[in-house]
């Protein structure tokens, strides 16, 4: 079994789908090494074992709203366009969706996983609690009064396999999305955090050479003012791709175009299943107040890096609490770099783009390709000790461990 760009052949021996919880806390317990595998949107082994995999998708599959709470609850291996499209039919809606509407709930917020916006933050704020089980088999619900939550919600699956969330929800709206061409890099980087901020949610879209940027993707609110001109960047007339010479049919719809939040905040259309094997990618996480020296920084790699682009994408994100999350405690912003299938390549080249990022405190996002041994973790999270002594004590066996997690947290504890 691979993951979703082909790039991974994972190395469990066997695959189970319990088809309740009780037969999911049996499979736990009974284990040495076993882990959850979602829509398998990560790059790296951050899923894999060398024991059973446990897919989810056989238990009984759940999105709730409770109106009085202004919450849904939602089983784990739900997508988030499946969740967009239940909550939006009864008027309801989240604060912010991914690039792709196709990755899993409970596989996205594990490892950080979010949308745009610098009031925005990650996909894991919204959850109130979370429903998992331990390396023991017991099952719990954590929520915000509990000790272990703030370290559970992005738990890199070491803490425990996620069933259920419950996340916060808000009434539906609409929102709106124009793309400009051609920002002067000059004006961009005199000006990041004031273009970041013009809209609800802004990418910009690059491959470091040349003069300017090639696209930036504003998704303004229905109810914010009328977007305004955008440091000398040319209006699109026509719908576009973030790849050049890429047909933008399956990109959701632009041209300020009023929409539902969930048909407008990922760039791509939830109907399209994207194409498997045909990508690589890694994202780098820094203090938003870094963003013009970091961009300078990695615009002088960009003969190295532009011929294994297919595209960069530079996004914000709002603080959060979770130990492990990216976005702890900082306002952030968002290195991604979506690579052509030259892993070879892509990981030669990583150690240079990751020392060059390393003054500005870059963290990896935990589901894309990095360089574990590279990261002093301990500096760039401060509760990381204390996760490390939770992941022991829950776990002293190492059940959901594996080689990249052994490699972040050391050798487990043992039994």
């Amino acid at each position: 079994m691979k993951n979703w760009a082909g790039n991974l052949e994972y190395s469990s021996a066997g695959i189970q789908r319990p088809a309740s919880v009780e037969e999911l806390r049996e499979l736990v317990a009974q284990a040495t090494r076993i882990k959850a595998l979602g829509s398998r949107h990560s790059f790296n082994t951050v899923a894999d074992t060398e024991g059973t995999h446990i897919l989810l998708d056989a238990l009984p599959q759940e999105i709730v709203l409770d109106l009085e709470k202004s919450t849904v609850k939602v089983s784990g291996g739900i997508s988030y366009g499946a969740l967009g499209r239940s909550l939006e039919e009864q008027g309801y809606a989240i604060h912010n969706l991914a690039s792709l509407p196709h990755i899993s709930v409970a596989g996205a917020i594990q490892t950080g996983t979010h949308g745009s916006g610098v009031n925005n933050p990650s996909l894991a704020a919204a959850v109130v609690s979370v429903d998992l089980v331990r390396a023991s088999g017991e099952l719990v619900t954590l929520t915000a009064d509990d000790d272990e939550f703030l370290a559970s919600v992005v738990g890199v699956g070491a803490l425990g396999i996620v069933t259920g969330l419950e996340l916060a929800v808000r009434p539906s709206y609409e929102v709106r999305q124009r793309v400009l061409t051609d920002l002067s890099w000059d004006a961009a980087l005199a000006n990041f955090e004031t273009i970041a901020s013009s809209a609800y949610s802004v990418s910009f879209f690059t491959n470091y050479t040349g003069d300017t940027i090639a696209q930036v993707w504003l998704k303004a609110l229905d109810t914010e003012a009328p977007l305004a001109e955008l440091f000398g960047a040319t209006p699109a007339t026509a719908a576009l791709h973030p790849l050049p010479d890429m047909s933008a049919e399956n990109c959701t719809e632009q041209l300020d175009v009023a929409g539902k939040w969930l048909d407008r905040l990922p760039h791509f259309r939830h109907e399209f299943t994207p194409s498997n094997g045909e990508e690589l990618q890694s994202e780098f996480l820094l203090p938003l107040e870094h963003a013009p020296a970091a961009l300078a920084a990695v615009r002088g790699l960009a003969d190295k890096l532009a011929p294994l682009l297919f595209i960069s994408e530079i996004r914000t994100i709002a603080a959060d609490d979770f130990w492990l999350s990216p976005f702890y405690q900082q306002q952030s912003v968002a290195l991604h770099f979506t690579w052509k299938p030259m892993q070879a390549d892509v990981e030669a080249v990583l150690p240079e783009l990751e020392a060059a990022l390393r003054p500005f405190g870059a963290r990896p996002h935990w589901g894309k390709l990095f360089t574990p041994g590279e990261y002093d973790f301990a500096a760039l999270y401060p509760r990381f000790e204390d996760f490390r002594a939770l992941a022991n004590a829950n776990d002293p066996s190492g059940k959901f461990r594996n080689a990249l997690l052994d490699t972040v947290l050391g050798v487990t504890v043992t039994s």
